[in-house]
């Protein structure tokens, strides 16, 4: 009984270091999160939206798809509030204006995010090139439209919950950017030469 008390320390820590092992083999995903969001441009962003949400990510196309989705999910929250601060909003003409642009532009990139996860969802090997072109293309006019919608807040100096508008249109244009980075990552990773002749 002794000796095998004496040895229960030895046995709780070698238990500890073999579960741990077997859970770095058994999630590669957290694997592949943490080496594709490595050179992000929001590195840390990339890594806590996607480490909680890429679970079944075993391969660079199923990171993008997630990537697609988180930024999908922020841009409908963004438009779901934009959309309710300007039915309530009240302040200047041009502050109005600026909300009612919010509104169409986070609109707009709801549009553009859902066409880029539909093509990621149909790819093939012989278009593979045309619809990265045209996955980079909305992504790139999704990160524009939330970039312009900013843009517009602060020029028209919007004070009405301006924090949270700001936060939550930057955050959203992050995630998209972030997502970006990994279709092009992708794109890239498809185009590298083949050796031999």
């Amino acid at each position: 009984m002794r000796l095998l008390l004496s040895l229960l320390p030895f046995l709780v820590l070698f238990c500890s270091l073999y579960s741990a092992s077997a859970t770095r083999k058994h999630h590669p995903a957290s694997n592949i999160v943490r080496s594709s969001c490595r050179h992000a441009t929001y590195p840390k962003i990339c890594l806590r939206t996607l480490s909680n949400y890429a679970g079944p990510a075993k391969t660079p196309c199923d990171l993008a798809q997630a990537a697609v989705n988180v930024s999908l999910a922020r841009a409908r929250r963004v438009s779901g509030f934009l959309a309710q601060l300007s039915a309530s909003f009240k302040g200047t003409k041009l502050q109005r204006s600026a909300i009612g642009d919010c509104v169409d532009l986070m609109s707009s990139s709801v549009d553009e995010l859902s066409e880029t996860l539909a093509e990621l969802h149909h790819l093939r090997k012989e278009t593979f090139r045309f619809q990265m072109s045209n996955a980079q293309t909305w992504l790139s006019a999704a990160l524009t439209d939330d970039e312009t919608c900013l843009d517009g807040i602060q020029e028209a100096n919007v004070k009405a919950k301006a924090a949270d508008v700001k936060r939550k249109i930057t955050n959203a244009a992050r995630v998209t950017s972030n997502a970006l980075y990994l279709i092009n990552r992708l794109d890239k990773s498809r185009r590298r030469p083949r050796s031999g002749p």
